[in-house]
């Protein structure tokens, strides 16, 4: 007997815009534009810890688009509107060795100092306020991460404690209830 899977039900929208954004669910095509955040020592300085390859790319990819399968929400990928490119990732994200839910982001360095990591964001915390009120998101960064910081402090996340995680400190960052 063939039985038909059900469709996916997710906690979160599939898709959302700001002014210059669109922030959807990944495509298989997407690690080419996340590669350029992943192949890029300075970007994984903090997170890897060490450049990755393509295939590695398309794990870490493959990994956040799972998530939405596990958790009912995950990280987007975030599409600027006026070229159509893939900028990074941004999103909602909890691998089983966080202390807990996250909002995560990661953008390629030429992307950097433009403000669509702020933008992107602000659209996921107003998301998670509707949509997933019962989480109370941080930000697990680590502490030598000063543009990390910078971001985090500039979205009204508010640091909360430092913890000792993968090896090193990190600090938490907890983001506000309301955006």
């Amino acid at each position: 007997m063939n039985q038909k899977p059900e469709p996916a039900r997710f906690a979160i929208p599939q898709e959302l815009e700001t002014g210059r954004l669109r922030l959807r669910m990944f495509r298989d095509e997407d690690w080419r534009g996340l590669h350029e955040h992943y192949a890029d020592p300075e970007c994984t300085r903090f997170t890897f810890r060490r450049a990755l390859t393509e295939a590695a790319t398309w794990r870490a990819m493959a990994s956040m688009a799972g998530h939405w399968l596990l958790r009912g929400y995950g990280p987007y990928a975030v599409e600027e509107k006026s070229s159509g490119t893939v900028l990074g990732t941004v999103g909602p994200w909890y691998p089983i060795e966080w202390p807990e839910p996250e909002i995560k982001w990661s953008l390629a360095r030429r992307h950097w100092g433009k403000g669509y990591a702020s933008e992107a964001v602000r659209a996921v915390q107003r998301m998670a306020h509707d949509c997933l009120p019962q989480l109370r998101l941080i930000s697990l960064i680590d502490s030598r991460n000063e543009a990390s910081i910078r971001l985090a402090l500039a979205v009204g996340a508010v640091l909360e404690r430092e913890i000792e995680f993968a090896g090193a400190p990190f600090h938490i960052y907890r983001h506000p209830a309301v955006a």
